[in-house]
């Protein structure tokens, strides 16, 4: 079992935290560190010192680990053009030898498009699509040809569709819970589905759509990698556990029924039964970025018996 570190800065953190625990990750033996890809703190809290850019703090930390994959989930269509965020993403990669992911989604927080000023439309599918195949397309592209595009929101002429990640192909990141259309463009562009938060009791159904997806479009379901997200909460007793509940704003009853809650054992048999089902990796939602024993706990009592 794949176990990655995820964390969501837009509720306050710098990029000194950011480090801090992404060298944590490294070091306790966890396989990545992934970051959401948002501009506005939600919920009550006030955000500060305020947000961070996804890749920016991502290419600080190509420089500063070694070994973790790095990557977002997820990055939204609607911040960056595609031709820019694939020239973003492939330097990141040169940076890191050879070690970032691409989550891509389509984007549904309105609040922090109108805050910073960045184009919301309410139909996004779209674009979502069209970024796919362009950024796949420019990578894909043989050094010395040129790369053009013509779409309903993108159109590129005479691409060099320079520079080229190291790796090839870069792995991309979809998720979602829709039913047709997420499904195929997962099948089509992905090399991860990724179910984040889900209830436990729906996994087995989005997974047997996905893989219905993929024998639909001729692709074997065994090629795409499925992984699930959910909020972390580990504690070696009852009292623990309620302290890092509340320490992040949560029930402690909800947590324990959906997330990665509980005690060592209780974790570890929370995601085995997801191994069961066929899921191979699972995202940690680390809310509180200074309880760094968190993570201790987890890579000693918890990791150890899922390896």
């Amino acid at each position: 079992m794949d176990l990655r570190i995820f964390t969501e800065p837009q509720q306050g953190a710098s990029y000194d935290d950011l480090l801090a625990v992404a060298k944590a990750t490294e070091d306790l033996g966890f396989d990545a560190f992934f970051r959401s890809d948002h501009y506005l703190s939600m919920g009550d809290g006030d955000g500060l010192p305020g947000p961070t850019d996804a890749w920016t703090t991502l290419a600080g930390l190509a420089r500063e680990t070694s070994r973790i994959r790095l990557g977002t989930l997820v990055s939204s269509a609607t911040f960056r053009h595609p031709g820019v965020l694939a020239i973003q993403v492939a330097q990141v990669d040169q940076m890191s030898g050879g070690r970032v992911e691409l989550g891509l989604g389509a984007g549904w927080f309105a609040q922090e498009h109108a805050a910073y000023g960045m184009p919301f439309p309410e139909k996004r599918f779209g674009l979502l699509t069209e970024q796919l195949e362009l950024i796949t397309g420019l990578w894909s592209t043989p050094v010395g040809e040129h790369y053009d595009f013509a779409g309903e929101h993108y159109t590129l002429k005479h691409s060099p569709a320079l520079p080229k990640p190291v790796q090839s192909p870069v792995p991309i990141i979809v998720g979602g819970s829709g039913p047709k259309r997420t499904p195929a463009l997962a099948a089509r562009y992905a090399a991860e589905f990724n179910m984040s938060f889900p209830a436990p009791e729906d996994v087995e159904g989005r997974m047997k759509t996905v893989r219905a997806a993929c024998e639909e479009a001729g692709r074997d379901p065994e090629t795409l990698v499925f992984s699930v997200a959910q909020v972390l909460c580990a504690g070696r007793d009852d009292a623990e556990v309620a302290r890092r509940a509340a320490a992040i704003g949560r029930d402690v009853s909800e947590v324990r029924a959906v997330g990665f809650a509980g005690t060592p054992t209780a974790v570890v048999d929370r995601i085995g039964s997801l191994r069961e089902l066929g899921v191979t990796r699972v995202y940690l939602q680390v809310l509180d970025l200074h309880d760094l024993d968190h993570l201790e706990l987890v890579a000693s009592e918890v990791a150890s018996q899922l390896r």
